[in-house]
């Protein structure tokens, strides 16, 4: 081969690496200016930054401040007691507002949707992620609690809402998914749950214990006789 042609193909194949290398250096070093892409989408956009000028509102501020009265999520000023479920560092013992049956039907919903996967729709714990995690065995699954034992039943409502808030153990946190309103909800419901396993007739107003009768008389005891003859032994 011709020695022209020799130095064509090697200066051919320099010139030829030049994108590739150009790509990695790319790939692995910062630059102030955006990336190439042929595609926009949303990825270069006009939009305004933290801390800059804007030209749209007369005081030339491109972040404007919150409108009189604004406050953040969850920050009920003055109501600390409803917001965290405690005073001070006492957890309440009362709910913060009357629970009705409208309070305790929007929990019973919301406790299906959160709750009932792992603590099961009576509370026992039983929920379906539960019985999968223990079908899987693989040994690093956290049974969830059952809410009618007797350890959960002594805490105050408050320790509950902040466990719904904050979670606990491998319990993840829901006070980004559940309003204050709604945990409060599955609180009075989680309370009905446990009184329903728990409670006994006496706890029933005296109208609907009447509404109820008479207990069922408990079933006649059987007895067996035995006698003994001279020519045998019969059982009656």
């Amino acid at each position: 081969m011709p020695r022209i042609m020799k130095s064509a193909a090697v200066v051919l194949t320099l010139l030829a690496l030049i994108p590739v290398l150009m790509l990695v250096k790319a790939r692995v070093t910062d630059s102030g200016r955006p990336r190439l892409s042929l595609v926009y989408d949303m990825d270069d956009q006009a939009k305004v930054k933290t801390q800059r000028a804007g030209a749209l509102f007369a005081d030339g501020r491109a972040m404007r401040p919150p409108p009189t009265g604004t406050v953040a999520r969850d920050e009920l000023v003055g109501q600390d007691r409803r917001r965290d479920g405690r005073v001070d560092t006492l957890w309440v013992e009362t709910f913060p507002a009357p629970v009705t049956a409208a309070t305790l039907e929007r929990g019973r919903e919301r406790y299906g949707v959160y709750c009932a996967p792992c603590h099961g729709l009576a509370g026992n714990g039983d929920g379906i992620v539960a019985k999968r995690a223990e079908a899987l065995m693989e040994g690093t699954w956290v049974p969830p609690s059952n809410l009618v034992d007797a350890a959960i039943r002594a805490r105050p409502v408050g320790h509950l809402y902040n466990t719904i808030r904050f979670g606990i153990r491998k319990m993840p946190a829901y006070g980004s998914q559940i309003g204050v309103d709604d945990r409060w909800a599955i609180v009075a419901y989680v309370r009905a749950l446990q009184a329903a396993q728990a409670g006994s007739p006496s706890d029933l107003p005296p109208a609907d214990l009447a509404a109820l009768g008479p207990p069922p008389a408990p079933a006649a005891a059987t007895t067996t006789a035995t006698t003994t003859g001279t020519t045998g032994t019969t059982q009656q």
